[in-house]
């Protein structure tokens, strides 16, 4: 099973995708998990990202494809993935596609948590002062879900024209336990 999960920066994907992942027993794999463990090598690579992330900036398509590559040849994936925070842009779904088909696979289901931009930066501020994360300030929020609108929003639609009887939008304002329960009864 291939699950891509949707959705404004703070719509809970990481949360719905980790809950998900221990119910199905596949993994989970968050981009931004991945990158945040790529900070911790502290060689020239990290000091990069680090700067990029922080800014509120996206990772280049070339460095996260690469990542995704490698990342689906490990053996734990060979029974389905979750994909969170990937792919963002068109050359990232255009890559995922071409993989994904190399490897006669499809993608099982398109979820969009669907979530109100207020109830995101509120989600996100407390989410900083509990994890003490630097990409969660608030000019930095803002900045995400303006990249989101404008480059991953229109990727979005595309999953939704052209894999439509696999694409569901789930109002991911609702409490954890009841966007959980939606999601269980897609799958």
């Amino acid at each position: 099973m291939i699950l891509i999960f949707f959705g404004l920066p703070g719509a809970g994907k990481g949360t719905q995708a980790a809950l998900t992942s221990k119910k199905l027993n596949i993994p989970h794999l968050s981009t931004g998990d991945i990158l945040r463990n790529k900070l911790l090598e502290k060689d020239s690579k990290s000091k990069k990202l680090k700067e990029i992330l922080e800014s509120g900036n996206l990772v280049s398509d070339e460095i996260l494809n690469g990542i995704i590559l490698r990342r689906l040849d490990k053996q734990d994936c060979s029974k389905g993935f979750i994909l969170d925070g990937y792919p963002r842009t068109m050359t990232q779904a255009l890559y995922l596609n071409e993989l994904i088909g190399l490897r006669k696979l499809t993608i099982s289901k398109i979820i969009n948590l669907s979530v109100d931009s207020e109830v995101v930066i509120n989600r996100m501020k407390s989410r900083s002062r509990i994890e003490n994360r630097k990409d969660d300030k608030e000019e930095v929020i803002k900045k995400r879900i303006l990249k989101y609108l404008k480059e991953t929003k229109p990727l979005s639609d595309y999953y939704r024209h052209n894999f439509s009887s696999n694409y569901y939008v789930i109002d991911g304002n609702q409490e954890i336990k009841k966007i959980q329960h939606d999601i269980s009864e897609i799958l």
